[in-house]
């Protein structure tokens, strides 16, 4: 058996006006908690802790900044990085599904607005994910971190979802060769050797490296020149440091394939990456190129 991670997608049926204002105050009050913890630099828990504590969330929201905001404060990330489009996360123990086969609409969630107060809304889901939903209602799935979003008007919750699968058994004459993407290294790679064991794996750290910095140096120097009302500069520069990014991503796209191309009938085994973009919530502008990174193969 192997574990799969899937996000699963669901549109929320259009809120009647009192649970659409109930979700645009979970949204504010989560943004508010959020920038006020990135601006302490709270880099642990309890100092997150401190500073969510006082905010009208519920505890499901709270834990999910108190895991989350360290992370961000402890990397090369900044507050001003994170856009209104950024999601409000909440621990697993709070949404809920409910599944109701003979109505029109099946799938109801279960959004926590705080410690007292819950919201039920109907729910669209993507029909592709219905046996991972079926799955999770039924136990046979393990939900993970669940994310609400705000999508010029309309609300969407993903949800994180975990479960073993049958592993299929790869053939003799492929060689698997292992692909993560992330941000510290740009890429890292690995084979197994003639004896099964992994091998030490490349990292394309330098490259990630360039890539936080230029990501860093856009958006310190974008700021002040929006501070200025310098638009038209503020689009042209940022179109002139985003072809420098993809150059890089292209350069290290062609040295993964050229790795591959060493062995034998290579298969590139690499991370789900259909909703990479929930995994990377740093604003509007970065969501933008980082969705739209593609991974090549030979």
């Amino acid at each position: 058996m192997t574990e799969l991670t899937e996000t699963l997608e669901l549109k929320l049926v259009e809120p009647n006006a009192h649970k659409h204002r109930k979700l645009c105050e979970t949204k504010q009050t989560y943004q508010d908690a959020l920038e006020a913890a990135f601006t302490a630099n709270c880099t642990t828990q309890s100092a997150t802790n401190d500073v969510v504590v006082n905010y009208d969330l519920s505890g499901y929201a709270k834990n999910a900044l108190k895991k989350y905001v360290p992370q961000l404060c402890g990397g090369s990330y900044h507050a001003t990085e994170l856009d209104d489009d950024h999601p409000v996360r909440f621990t697993n123990e709070g949404p809920k599904l409910d599944h109701k086969p003979q109505n029109a609409i099946e799938w109801y969630v279960k959004i926590p607005h705080h410690d007292d107060y819950q919201l039920w809304l109907p729910a669209q889901i993507n029909p592709e994910q219905r046996e991972w939903l079926e799955a999770l209602h039924a136990g046979d799935a393990t939900m993970g971190e669940c994310r609400l979003f705000d999508r010029d008007g309309e609300w969407y919750i993903h949800i994180v979802a975990t479960r073993d699968v049958a592993e299929r058994e790869p053939s003799s004459a492929e060689t698997p060769i292992g692909v993560d993407i992330g941000e510290a290294a740009l890429v890292t790679v690995c084979h197994r050797d003639e004896r099964g064991s992994p091998t030490a794996p490349t990292l394309w750290t330098d490259e990630g490296k360039t890539v936080r910095q230029l990501r860093e140096t856009y958006f310190t120097a974008t700021r002040r020149l929006q501070q200025r009302g310098s638009d038209r500069i503020v689009a042209s520069y940022g179109d002139e440091l985003w072809r420098q990014i993809d150059d890089i991503l292209h350069t290290v796209t062609s040295e993964v394939v050229a790795y591959a191309d060493r062995f034998e009938n290579p298969v590139l085994v690499v991370e789900d990456l259909t909703h990479i973009r929930e995994n990377m919530d740093y604003g509007a502008f970065m969501n933008r190129r980082l969705h739209g990174w593609g991974v090549q193969s030979g």
